[in-house]
């Protein structure tokens, strides 16, 4: 996949918390919050943005659907 400016976009309260798109990541791009969402779960939240490679592997993973993987081609 070409090197671009990759977003990732989690629907926080759709996580149900389960971490599996935090265990999947190969660049530790996803950690779960502190905070917890309208149902009472621990979300998870991108926080190392610059790493992300754009595999999808999070959002493959995602029971929830939660997570949206967008790229722009770098400029």
């Amino acid at each position: 996949m070409a090197k671009g400016i990759t977003n990732v976009s989690i629907e926080k309260d759709r996580c149900k918390g389960c971490e599996i798109c935090v265990s999947v990541c190969p660049e530790n791009v996803l950690e779960m919050s502190k905070n917890i969402n309208v149902k009472g779960y621990f979300f998870a939240q991108p926080v190392r943005l610059a790493d992300c490679i754009g595999c999808l592997f999070c959002a493959m993973m995602c029971p929830d659907v939660a997570i949206t993987i967008t790229q722009q081609k770098a400029s």
